[in-house]
């Protein structure tokens, strides 16, 4: 009997510590993205209650882009004219999103991505942790049910 449950809590240990791949990061991408938090080092945080500005990220066949729209009360989008160019490469068992514009390029790793949180380390070592936006009105929908 112990060593049925040794057994079992290996078992456990070993799926939890499984490692994401790169492709399962990717599935995850698209969709609406609403900054939780902004990590500058270990000891400066900062954290966001709601947010003005939401990132739409839509990559297909590694070729994409990210808008910043901004929500609206009736469920509508207003979305603005800028648009980065996203190149996703895996490289280094490493999810590397390649942004440019007509004004930059820059480099970020997508260290984690799931159905309801993302976290993204730019080339300056900032991580941002984002969870996927709910619009006011799914939240309200919600409390009717």
């Amino acid at each position: 009997m112990k060593n049925l449950l040794l057994i079992i809590l290996f078992s456990v240990v070993i799926t939890s510590c499984k490692k994401q791949t790169p492709e399962e990061k990717l599935v995850y991408l698209k969709g609406y993205w609403e900054i939780e938090k902004v990590e500058f080092s270990r000891d400066s945080i900062k954290e966001f209650r709601m947010s003005e500005n939401v990132d739409y990220f839509e990559i297909e066949d590694g070729i994409g882009f990210r808008k910043k729209v901004r929500p609206q009360y009736d469920g509508t989008y207003i979305v603005t004219e800028d648009e980065e160019k996203i190149e996703a490469k895996i490289e280094n068992d490493s999810l590397n999103l390649y942004y440019s514009t007509p004004f930059d390029s820059w480099k970020e790793t997508v260290l984690k991505a799931g159905e309801d949180k993302m976290s993204i380390r730019n080339n300056r070592g900032i991580i941002y942790h984002y969870k996927r936006f709910k619009s006011l009105l799914s939240e309200l929908d919600e409390e009717e049910i």
